[in-house]
């Protein structure tokens, strides 16, 4: 545990040098965030994250887990000098660069998701509303349809069909094309994770 404690402390540490070199003036507009001072205000999944030269913190002014560490800091890094146009929605395994993490995603995010909510729809609308989910602006064929501001640029589209007598509960997670501008397949992975583990949560969070 110490070992992999002190992996995540150096990586932390070459992420925020990293950082620490950007001009936040340049990009808080093109990543839809906001500046504080002389920190940067991003929200993900709807709480707030502040990033400053000396670190990453959330609302209570702690430093939030490694994975949100990571999805924050490449969003800084990777953004893009323009604003990408594809907004179609694609299956994880669709970008280009996504087979070697495919599995995990499937793994990690669709099917926790699709056994954690199967018979039990409501439970999942009710966290989806915890969550700020939102009616999508397009139709599609399933029970529950959901969009979430995952990151101010990258929102998250959850579409689930329960079970029924004939087939399992089936979960399938959306991205827009153009959200591997802004995060690699690792991250978008992780963003994945984050979904259900949040969802996880909310439902499971006493009334």
């Amino acid at each position: 545990m110490t070992e992999k404690s002190s992996v995540f402390e150096q990586t932390y540490t070459n992420y925020l040098a990293r950082v620490a070199e950007l001009d936040f003036t340049r990009i808080v507009g093109r990543l839809g965030a906001d500046m504080a001072g002389d920190e940067l205000a991003i929200p993900f999944f709807g709480k707030p994250y502040r990033i400053s030269q000396q670190g990453l913190s959330n609302a209570s002014g702690s430093r939030p887990d490694f994975s949100v560490c990571v999805v924050l800091f490449k969003y800084l890094l990777l953004c893009p000098g323009y604003d990408p146009m594809q907004d179609d929605w694609v299956s994880f395994k669709d970008f280009k660069d996504a087979a070697p993490f495919a599995g995990a995603f499937i793994n990690y995010t669709e099917a926790p998701l699709a056994n954690h909510f199967a018979g039990d729809l409501a439970r999942l609308e009710a966290a989806a509303r915890a969550l700020n989910g939102q009616p999508p602006t397009a139709d599609f064929p399933y029970d529950l349809c959901v969009q979430f501001a995952a990151l101010p640029k990258v929102p998250v589209l959850l579409l689930f069909n329960d079970a029924d007598e004939e087939f399992a509960a089936r979960c399938a997670v959306l991205f827009e094309r153009r959200a591997e501008k802004y995060l690699d397949m690792e991250c978008l992975a992780m963003v994945g994770t984050q979904l259900f583990e949040r969802l996880k949560r909310a439902a499971d969070k006493p009334a």
